[in-house]
């Protein structure tokens, strides 16, 4: 069963039809929507500030969200997906998102809608992500629009497949 612990009297709250691995931590002042997952070894630290997710939101393996004591929540839209080892740190999100594996997203950074941030990338501090579009690099920058294919073939696909993903793994 999934850590699951309150912070300063504060617990988690989920939404319909979530999962949460085995070895997932979720603690204090989290708020998740329906169908959202937390894959084995991530962990949402609600501790220091707040956390919001919308529906359909998956955090895989190894990824940490977290915020900054007295400063910065993070807020997650709808249909996001945050890749394997990927931090968030501090940020909003906005709705059909794709972080890719490993990249970081820190502090008072805002990710617009249909956007992939890529693998390995590092958005720093403030920085404000376009709407529609893919940044990589180290630090992020913009490399170009993104087209309806990468919305519906990579952006929806991933979240929905987590949502697929997480039925193979809930009590039957």
């Amino acid at each position: 069963m999934a850590l699951i612990k309150s912070v300063n009297g504060v617990s988690p709250k989920m939404g319909a039809n979530c999962y949460l691995a085995e070895n997932a931590t979720v603690v204090g002042d989290v708020v998740m929507g329906d169908d959202c997952s937390i894959w084995f070894n991530a962990v949402v630290r609600g501790d220091v500030n707040s956390i919001s997710m919308g529906n359909k939101v998956n955090v895989q393996d190894g990824a940490v969200i977290h915020c900054t004591y007295q400063k910065t929540k993070t807020i997650i839209g709808n249909n996001v997906s945050i890749g394997h080892n990927a931090i968030v740190h501090g940020c909003t999100v906005r709705d059909n998102v794709l972080i890719g594996m490993g990249a970081i997203v820190m502090d008072n950074c805002e990710i617009g809608s249909n956007t992939i941030i890529a693998a390995g990338a590092v958005v720093l501090e403030n920085t404000k992500v376009e709407a529609g579009s893919i940044y990589a690099g180290v630090p992020a920058k913009k490399v170009k629009d993104i087209n309806q294919e990468l919305i519906h073939g990579e952006i929806n696909r991933i979240a929905n497949n987590y949502l697929m993903y997480s039925g193979w793994f809930k009590d039957k």
